[in-house]
């Protein structure tokens, strides 16, 4: 079966809300984990904040596409 050399390689777009967030609740474990964190209100503060800002950088990020 030959393959297709002559199209393109067609790329995804970087879904940045599912990326940010990931790399939140990763950095929020390894915070868990080593006891740096003890309030569960400053774990739920990050999180907030760190979802917050993820959406808006999805936002601006798709704002920006459509142009």
């Amino acid at each position: 079966m030959p393959r297709d050399v002559d199209k393109p390689r067609q790329l995804h777009r970087t879904d940045w809300m599912a990326l940010l967030s990931g790399l939140l609740f990763v950095v929020l474990g390894i915070l868990l984990a080593t006891d740096s964190i003890t309030d569960a209100a400053v774990l739920v503060a990050l999180m907030v904040v760190g979802l917050g800002f993820a959406g808006l950088v999805a936002v601006v990020a798709r704002i920006t596409r459509r142009k």
